[in-house]
């Protein structure tokens, strides 16, 4: 198999090339394997499932996902990101089920990327997926919070905040909890700072140095802290069977597998883009590697293993390691089976403690604290949907908060197209309405009040100029023109010049428009009478009214634009 994948290499980058980036390249992916073992036995411990199962997902990462052509560096495997979610559905279906909702997340997978609709999850809104990220990350943190004093979290992630007064009485109360904490905390700090360590040791993974510092400590005498329990890595394997399957009748089952179908895909395809900005390679193929996600998906499944995703975490960590090929990432699949299967006895002597603080640093990340504030300068609308986002995930759950995100997404979208200028001006004995710009429904209440103002002006006149709408809904041509048929109705005369309308030239008498085609009123002839009482003086007491009968024919006015100095400023 190996060498099978380093021919494919040459066929990508040139045999010159390939034998100068091997060294480079078996080093990158014994990097990424020391940041994925911890990952990928937290991320299984957050989950709610044995260790093993982690380990087995990062080595199909590595094995199958690493070795598809989708992309070069980005690295696959359990993801902190879905532990939440992995948690929850486990406590609701049990551990058995989830091989049936992964390996069926993973079919999905493939049909989306058959059909090419891999970029479709790049159409998302960046305050959607940022809302999202946060909104994984908090619980995750409070969740964790709680391994790290080998204590159990109460449930949902609301109980979690609630519970940490509590948890922290705890600690202070007890010795060895606080022994764990401590190791903890240290994993974070670690976490943070130890990339700016000089030297050669800054180059050693933050999270193995912590590894190392948890098992000294756990093995020290009088200390008694959880540690983890790892069984044997093939008997963990557990194929669905017919009872399983069944399931798929369960519309909760059917929930899970597209909430499992739709996240993984868009945060593998997102974590695609960040990393192809790490470096200056081949760029990702979108559709293949949502294909090769399907594909360890599917795998992962009928082994009963965690879901796969990209992770940002390895895929930076083998990129500032020098990557340059796909031999890298699948490399590290490979050492994790090695170690789990010849070096099982190492893996017990790791704290919980220790796993639950790289994963509260890995909630950090994910919360991206500094990205609020960022947003929140750049653009307080998707400001507004990414808060939004993050806090409907955190009170109920990862779908409901992405799909409420996506939605006022969509509506923030939708009110900035519909930008709808209205010059509202009274010259004479006429009022003028000009609109330009998008007027749709959104924008109605804005039309239907310039609409009153030019009807409340008491001018005879009305003159309604739309030509300059690029996009004019049916709520919005209906409300024009219910509201033209009415104020003719009432003896005013009203010029409406709809959108595509070539205006008459100036001097001339208006044909009416096309547009009128849509509420026609019947030309009546003018008799003698009702126009020489149009003349008649204003003053005289026996002429007639001078406002226009009902039965009165309406003519069209001036349609030259409105001089800069008449205008007033725009509405909406």
């Amino acid at each position: 198999m190996l060498g099978g994948l380093v021919g494919r290499v040459k066929g990508e980058g040139g045999k010159a090339r390939t034998k100068g980036d091997l060294v480079t390249d078996i080093t990158a992916s014994l990097v990424v394997f020391l940041v994925a073992l911890p990952l990928c036995i937290g991320v299984a411990v957050a989950s709610g499932v044995p260790a093993e199962l982690g380990i087995i997902s990062g080595v199909i990462g590595g094995l199958v996902v690493g070795a598809a052509r989708g992309s070069t560096l980005q690295v696959s495997g359990p993801a902190a990101g879905l532990a939440a979610l992995v948690a929850e559905t486990v406590a609701e279906v049990g551990v058995a089920m989830l091989g049936v909702i992964v390996l069926f997340s993973g079919i999905l997978q493939i049909i989306l990327g058959l059909v090419r609709l891999g970029r479709m999850f790049q159409a998302i809104s960046v305050a959607v997926v940022q809302g999202m990220l946060a909104g994984i990350g908090v619980p995750l943190m409070f969740s964790q919070a709680y391994p790290m004093a080998d204590a159990k979290a109460p449930g949902t992630a609301i109980e979690n905040m609630a519970g940490i007064p509590a948890l922290l009485a705890g600690i202070l109360t007890d010795p060895q909890a606080m022994i764990a904490t401590l190791l903890g905390v240290v994993t974070i700090v670690l976490s943070f700072v130890w990339k700016k360590v000089p030297g050669p040791a800054g180059k050693i993974p933050a999270a193995l140095v912590a590894v190392g510092i948890g098992i000294v400590v756990a093995a020290l005498p009088g200390v008694h802290i959880k540690t983890l329990q790892v069984g044997n890595l093939l008997a963990s394997v557990s194929l669905p069977g017919p009872e399983q399957f069944a399931g798929l009748a369960d519309g909760a089952i059917i929930t899970a597998i597209l909430t499992f179908t739709v996240i993984a895909s868009a945060e593998s395809l997102f974590t695609a883009a960040a990393v192809d900005r790490m470096h200056s390679g081949p760029r990702t193929r979108y559709n293949t590697e949502l294909i090769a996600q399907g594909a360890g998906n599917t795998v992962a499944g009928i082994l009963g293993a965690l879901p796969i995703t990209a992770v940002v975490a390895r895929s930076s960590a083998n990129v500032q390691a020098g990557a340059k090929t796909r031999l890298s990432r699948t490399l590290h699949g490979l050492w994790l089976l090695a170690f789990a299967l010849l070096l099982p006895q190492v893996l017990a002597l790791i704290p919980i403690s220790v796993l639950a603080g790289v994963l509260v640093h890995s909630g950090w990340k994910l919360f991206g604290p500094a990205e609020f504030p960022k947003m929140w300068r750049q653009d307080k609308g998707e400001f507004a949907v990414m808060t939004l986002t993050t806090l409907v995930i955190v009170v109920t759950a990862l779908l409901e908060g992405v799909l409420i995100g996506l939605a006022a997404g969509i509506v923030l979208a939708a009110l900035r197209m519909s930008r709808t200028a209205i010059r509202q001006n009274v010259e004479d004995d006429t009022a003028k309405v000009v609109m330009a710009g998008n007027a749709t429904f959104l924008r109605l209440p804005k039309v239907i009040e310039a609409l009153e103002a030019a009807a409340a002006a008491g001018k005879p006149r009305i003159r309604l100029d739309l030509t300059g709408v690029t996009h004019l809904d049916h709520a919005c041509r209906n409300q024009v023109e219910e509201f033209t048929a009415q104020q003719r109705g009432l003896g005013l005369r009203v010029e409406l010049l709809m959108p595509g309308e070539a205006k008459p030239a100036a001097g001339r008498a208006a044909a009416p428009p096309a547009g009128e085609a849509h509420a026609p009123l019947p030309k009546r002839p003018v008799t003698a009478t009702a126009e020489e009482a149009w003349h008649e003086p204003v003053g005289d007491p026996t002429a007639s009214s001078p406002w226009p009968t009902a039965g009165a024919e309406w003519f069209y006015l001036d349609t030259r634009p409105l001089p800069d100095d008449q205008r007033s400023s725009p509405v909406g």
